[in-house]
């Protein structure tokens, strides 16, 4: 492997060795970025692959880097760290990029299938329920004696508070509020609600 990085003149050693590898890469220089290739696609796919856990996906996305690479040599400053930092960065971030990716796409997908299997709404149904549950009420109230059903018509239909029902009525608010309690009793019971 050393002699094939002579060869092809990958330096031995040292940060200012890949860091000058990449200057030569930022001036367009095709042979350097062939020495570059060589010494970081493995670490960069190893890292992206251990990400994404699918070597498909992370062959496409190490391949992505390498681009980026290429196309951004110009940005990288030896100052702020070594070549190798500066690339598994990027490799990284695109690899975390492409979970977040094929999981939002998952979770569409989830979504798209559960809104296929919803039931479509039957208006007609849902109409005649409410209409068979309203009639209900209007059989049940009829049950009521006709101070509970003043009493429950004006709070709950009309929305009155149990004040002014009591002020409606000319009744005492103490005897209002046991007319409610005792009609809504009544109503439950009579539709057949439990408790």
């Amino acid at each position: 492997m050393k002699e094939f990085a002579r060869a092809r003149g990958v330096p031995q050693s040292g940060r200012s060795g890949l860091s000058d590898v990449v200057a030569r890469v930022a001036d367009g220089d095709q042979d350097a970025f062939a020495t570059l290739y060589d010494s970081i696609a493995g670490p960069v796919f190893g890292l992206v692959l251990k990400v994404l856990r699918d070597p498909s996906q992370s062959e496409e996305v190490a391949q992505e880097v390498m681009v980026e690479v290429w196309r951004t040599a110009t940005r990288f400053r030896p100052e702020q760290g070594s070549v190798m930092t500066w690339v598994m960065t990027m490799a990284h971030r695109r690899a975390v990029d492409r979970v977040r990716s094929e999981q939002a796409a998952t979770d569409r997908e989830q979504r798209t299938a559960r809104r296929d299997q919803t039931p479509p709404y039957d208006q007609v149904s849902e109409e005649v329920t409410v209409r068979l549950e309203s009639e209900q009420v209007r059989r049940c109230l009829r049950t009521l004696t006709d101070l509970q059903r003043q009493a429950v018509t004006l709070a709950y239909y009309q929305g009155y508070t149990y004040r002014e029902v009591a002020a409606s009525l000319s009744a005492p608010l103490g005897t209002v509020k046991t007319r409610l309690r005792d009609g809504l009793i009544r109503l439950r019971d009579c539709m057949g609600v439990n408790a």
